[in-house]
């Protein structure tokens, strides 16, 4: 093998098409190569973030919906074991829920509101509870039985525009 005190190549070495060769060249890539892949690079990392941060932002959505749909979910199950009581009060279990906001009865309809933070999540619960009187389906004439319907729904304090979570279920009110 002869060496070149100028350049040594091996006889294994691979040509790089599109590159000047040659005596006084050296085999690189120039300026604008090398700009023309940074900005793909920084396209790619820029969608990656991107990607990263909205799915970082839907999982503490999820996160709080999913908080929202339990507290409620409990509510409404503590609130029929009480046969739909126009007094519920979810202040008097002792989870935390503060006393009532504010509230509304009348004879056939009311609502309540509470707030309440679940592991770092601050809501806004509202309680509306509706007599359904004169449904066949569902109404017994002859002992007077009826229809309520109970509603929770929960609405989060924070900026983004979280849908709020509506649980509804209903329960027989006996007349007797």
């Amino acid at each position: 093998m002869i060496l070149n005190r100028r350049r040594f190549t091996p006889p294994h070495a691979v040509s790089l098409t599109g590159l000047r060769q040659g005596p006084g060249f050296v085999a690189a890539f120039t300026l604008t190569e090398v700009a023309v892949a940074m900005v793909i690079l920084a396209i790619a990392t820029l969608g990656g973030l991107g990607f990263q941060y909205h799915a970082a932002k839907h999982t503490r959505i999820a996160r709080e919906q999913i908080i929202g749909t339990r507290t409620a979910q409990l509510l409404l199950e503590d609130w029929k074991s009480t046969d739909g009581s126009k007094n519920y009060d979810p202040s008097t279990l002792g989870l935390g829920f503060s006393s009532k906001l504010e509230s509304s009865v009348t004879e056939s309809a009311g609502t309540a509101a509470y707030s309440i933070t679940v592991d770092n999540v601050p809501m806004q619960i509202s309680l509306q509870w509706t007599d359904r009187p004169g449904n066949p389906d569902y109404d017994d004439p002859e002992t007077g039985d009826k229809l309520r319907e109970l509603s929770v729904t929960v609405r989060f304090n924070e900026s983004e525009n979280i849908p709020p979570v509506v649980l509804t279920t209903y329960v027989r009110i006996y007349a007797s």
